[in-house]
């Protein structure tokens, strides 16, 4: 059964990009390191990567993300959804006005009214075995989970600290969860190391929160154990 996933990576200090991010640096000043996992990452987080791939049935993005993916300097005929395994889904962009153009090449739906509205059009487009995907920008993720459109979150703690940027706490307004498992973690040293404006640690963990939906799209009963919140909490990974 489709689930809606939300998907995002963040440094271990809580932010999602760096500094003055935009559509010529979407994760900002200094914020490349947050995302070295996708691609120089251990084969645990190519086979996160490979699978979060195999179920995108259609993605999710807020207009300030789909700026910067369609920018000069954004995706291209190899780099795109997935890194370099550029993924095809169909794209459904939240936003208050549609662009002029689009440069790149894919099945792209721009959807005015909100983000229900566009998780709605994603559904409809998504293949009934594989999962509509929200990838960001944190603002429609917020709103999202807010909203109880979100069924899982998964979470991709980069082992940086970034100390400014844009944080997590957009997502202030819900409910805190927990995850229900212990984490996927990539096996690499685990000293630290500093580099200009980041501290690195040495490695990653992938963690998904499960049934975050307040009532609204949520999965069979039984699967699993509750929460104080009365959510059901599954063991996904």
């Amino acid at each position: 059964m489709t689930k809606v996933v939300a998907d995002i990576t963040m440094s271990l200090d809580g932010f999602v990009t760096g500094p003055n991010a935009g559509p010529k640096a979407g994760l900002g000043n200094d914020g490349g390191p947050l995302h070295d996992w996708v691609f120089h990452g251990h084969e645990v987080d190519e086979a996160v990567l490979a699978d979060a791939m195999q179920r995108s049935g259609a993605v999710v993005m807020g207009r300030n993300l789909f700026d910067v993916v369609d920018g000069p300097d954004g995706w291209s005929d190899d780099m795109g959804y997935g890194a370099h395994r550029v993924g095809r889904p169909p794209f459904v962009v939240v936003t208050h006005n549609q662009p002029a153009q689009v440069r790149l090449d894919l099945d792209f739906t721009f959807v005015t009214e909100g983000v229900a509205a566009a998780v709605d059009v994603a559904r409809a487009v998504c293949p009934p075995d594989r999962d509509v995907v929200i990838m960001g920008g944190g603002n429609v993720i917020a709103q999202g989970i807010d909203q109880g459109l979100v069924d899982e979150m998964v979470l991709h703690v980069s082992p940086i600290v970034m100390g400014a940027g844009r944080p997590m706490s957009e997502f202030r307004r819900t409910r805190p969860t927990s995850p229900t498992h212990s984490p996927r973690i990539s096996r690499r040293p685990s000293a630290v190391t500093e580099e200009p404006g980041i501290r690195r640690a040495g490695r990653i963990g992938h963690i998904r929160h499960a049934s975050l939906s307040r009532g609204r799209r949520r999965g069979p009963r039984g699967s699993g154990m509750r929460g104080n919140s009365g959510q059901e909490l599954r063991s996904v990974v």
